[in-house]
């Protein structure tokens, strides 16, 4: 017989489900991490805790309902939203995740709907007002707080793409979770070039879109 993994990279912990072909659930497994709150109303996670839950979570699911892994056909993954994950040249993250429930990025905020030449201008360009839970103002943040990091960058991905990337060695998001950066122009479902070049993001930094 053969398996499905579904993953879901949580704020709290990772939970992993094992199914059948039927959709029986024969292992379900949740591992926990920590979040740090370095100043008032931040919030951070540690990629490499996502990604050590998720080993961790997947083993525990496989031996739990006795499977083999490769008797497991497919996987899905699915994840909170919006954080921003850094990673350099050779794949390594840069510092901790900037969470969606972290509020530091007001300034920011404001100038993204400057650079877009207001609030309805920056809607129709990628169908969402500027939030503080979002990735974009998160980048700007980074850029100008924390230069050095954003030099090194190479590429910046959601939570649960930083865990596709360890698993696959692939860059890549899908229209859901890209909505949510304030990147993307949901009407043409890719980034938004026009807002990219207003900000200054290089879109080389941002994955490949898939449905």
């Amino acid at each position: 017989m053969s398996y499905l993994l579904g993953i879901d990279i949580g704020t709290s912990g990772t939970k992993t489900l094992l199914v059948d072909r039927r959709g029986k659930i024969r292992a379900s497994v949740t591992v926990e991490y920590p979040s740090y709150a370095p100043r008032p109303a931040w919030s951070e996670q540690a990629p490499e805790d996502w990604w050590r839950a998720t080993v961790r979570s997947i083993r525990m699911a496989l031996r739990q309902a006795r499977v083999k892994g490769s008797q497991v056909t497919g996987l899905g993954l699915s994840g909170q939203m919006h954080g921003s994950v850094f990673l350099d040249s050779s794949g390594r993250v840069l510092r901790r995740a900037i969470l969606w429930n972290d509020q530091r990025t007001g300034a920011e905020c404001d100038d993204i709907t400057a650079a877009a030449g207001g609030r309805e201008k920056l809607i129709q360009m990628v169908s969402n007002p500027a939030l503080t839970g979002f990735t974009a103002p998160k980048i700007l943040w980074v850029r100008k707080h924390e230069p050095l990091v954003y030099e090194r960058a190479a590429r910046i991905l959601l939570p649960k793409d930083y865990v596709r990337y360890r698993l696959t060695g692939e860059f890549a998001t899908e229209v859901s979770d890209a909505s949510g950066t304030l990147l993307l122009d949901v009407k043409r479902r890719a980034w938004s070039k026009e807002l990219l070049g207003l900000l200054g993001i290089d879109e080389a930094l941002l994955p490949k879109v898939f449905e």
